[in-house]
């Protein structure tokens, strides 16, 4: 275990040092959000009152989904330094090495999240959550992060090199637009139904926004859940065949 405790020491250490994505990574959302309340919200109806409260969980899932992404950049950055032989030589285990990120992405993402939660109260957005609630909302939000923070160490072991990593961050960022982050699925195309309402951002983001807000859950829960353990079974397995791969 001392492995593994100190490859994510490692890794936050590296995301200190990589002050300008670090920013990015916490402004980015915070400004979407922002922009989303004050140019577009004024233009926008739905069932929970004030833009911001319906638009703020969606910005906790994109802001978590841009903070998972970096994952890919900083693993493949790993693998075409040599760090990896070094590591080796070690005999430090790959799983420890990927673990290690994994861990950082949560911890980025955990400081991103407190800070849209911070300007978000701040501009009016008024959760009606108990602590039961929130401890459940975050449960789902840190399950999605690991989830989403492992197939972005996929993608770092499959890219040949970080900037071909960094594609990674467009899928994550787009992800939330066709789902119910911004607006209600019924006010878009028909055809586009049945993406949104069938991809992992919108149960996510609904179990979300029903936990903080008390509303109801329906399945919701159930299929975040249900995506983001299918996503790990996916991810964990691959990471462990990519590794070997790329360092046989």
């Amino acid at each position: 275990m001392s492995d593994y405790a100190v490859m994510a020491t490692r890794s936050i250490r590296l995301s200190r040092r990589n002050l300008d994505a670090v920013i990015t990574s916490l402004v980015l959302p915070v400004l979407l959000m922002l922009v989303f309340v004050y140019f577009f919200g004024g233009a926008i109806e739905t069932s929970t009152g004030t833009y911001v409260t319906y638009v703020a969980p969606g910005v906790l899932v994109m802001c978590a989904g841009y903070g998972a992404s970096m994952t890919a950049t900083t693993i493949s950055n790993d693998m075409t330094t040599g760090i990896i032989d070094r590591f080796r030589s070690m005999d430090t285990s790959g799983t420890a090495l990927l673990t290690g990120h994994v861990v950082a992405s949560v911890v980025r993402n955990a400081v991103a999240t407190a800070a849209v939660l911070a300007v978000a109260f701040a501009i009016g957005f008024r959760p009606q959550a108990g602590p039961a609630a929130w401890l459940a909302a975050l449960v789902i939000l840190v399950l999605y992060i690991s989830a989403l923070s492992w197939l972005a160490a996929a993608a770092g072991l499959l890219a040949k090199s970080p900037e071909a990593a960094g594609g990674f961050t467009f899928f994550t960022l787009f992800l939330p637009y066709p789902s119910s982050a911004f607006v209600p699925i019924d006010t878009m195309p028909s055809w586009l139904h049945g993406f949104a309402e069938n991809q992992p951002v919108t149960p996510v983001i609904e179990s979300m926004r029903g936990l903080l807000l008390d509303k109801p859950l329906g399945d919701s829960h159930w299929h975040a859940l249900a995506w983001c353990v299918g996503l790990l079974a996916v991810a964990l397995p691959l990471c462990g065949m990519l590794f070997r791969w790329r360092t046989r």
